[in-house]
């Protein structure tokens, strides 16, 4: 039993004549004679009473009918979701690079294809990574990389560390007679990212790195977004280490004091990460191959 059988008998049942089947499938009487009498074979039973001057479906006959219309339908929408699928790039993007580097690329890759459709999920990036690894999408942006051998990364941007603080009189100070980074997170409130996000792990190995310890630092609120952060910094509540790209060119200038940080963790790449097992597809490779060229191309 297969589908050019199925769909044979589905059209004589409707049509209630195998020449005008035939005509409906653009096949011959032959070919959907030959198919019903296959399916006949197959199943041991009788699907149509012929005589000559008529045709009539049997009761087995109408019991295939429901299931056959069934299976048909199924392989109709498995094909037309298939089809609408080839244009789709289904992306895992994690804060900095969803908020800051989608916005950036897509639309320029989009004038390119303009048949392209893009299926967005948004995380940090341990939740990044674990939906890629759970097969939710083909292709992760990432602000960290583990030690799995599973995944394959590939640095396409590089992020530098900055730090921000409120445009107010007291950080303009501060800032003026160069009161030393250090000094600032030690005796400043202090906001910082969530545990998962790329930005605060290197964030943390700054610290780490100027022997500060985050237990004894005045942290006023942890979040799960850069532009929250901002908002707050700009409100006055704090301070905070946030990704350059972050702050680049945004409509927080007047509002935040922005200071370069050097040093061990203040540098980053932000990576693109696929399943090594996986075999990409075609529009997939494509938009990776952009991405490359793109940010090379700033270099």
């Amino acid at each position: 039993m297969d589908f050019k059988q199925l769909r044979s008998f589905v059209a004589v049942a409707d049509c209630g004549s195998f020449t005008q089947a035939a005509a409906k499938l653009y096949a011959s009487q032959p070919t959907v004679s030959a198919h019903i009498h296959q399916l006949e074979d197959e199943l041991h039973e009788p699907l149509f009473l012929r005589t000559t001057k008529s045709l009539a479906i049997t009761p087995r006959g109408r019991e295939l009918y429901a299931y056959a219309v069934h299976v048909l339908d199924l392989k109709d929408q498995l094909l037309s979701s298939w089809a609408a699928d080839e244009n789709t790039i289904r992306l895992g993007a994690s804060t900095i690079p969803s908020s800051y580097i989608l916005p950036e690329i897509l639309p320029p890759y989009r004038a390119l294809h303009p048949k392209s459709v893009f299926s967005v999920f948004q995380s940090d990036s341990a939740g990044v990574l674990a939906g890629l690894r759970a097969g939710h999408f083909s292709l992760g942006f990432t602000g960290a990389e583990d030690g799995s051998g599973d995944l394959a990364f590939t640095p396409f941007f590089r992020d530098h560390m900055v730090l921000i603080a409120p445009n107010t009189a007291h950080f303009r100070r501060l800032f003026s007679e160069n009161v030393s980074t250090r000094e600032l997170l030690q005796t400043e409130p202090l906001l910082l990212r969530e545990a998962g996000s790329g930005s605060q792990k290197c964030a943390d190995t700054y610290l780490q790195a100027e022997q500060l310890d985050a237990a004894s630092l005045h942290v006023t609120a942890r979040l799960g977004d850069p532009q929250s952060i901002k908002n707050l910094v700009a409100a006055g509540l704090g301070i905070s280490i946030l990704s350059g790209k972050a702050v680049e060119g945004d409509d927080f200038k007047g509002k935040l004091l922005v200071r370069p940080l050097t040093g061990t963790g203040t540098q980053r790449n932000l990576y693109l990460v696929w399943r090594k097992n996986e075999a990409l597809r075609e529009q997939t490779r494509s938009f990776i191959e952009f991405v490359l060229q793109f940010y090379a191309e700033k270099e």
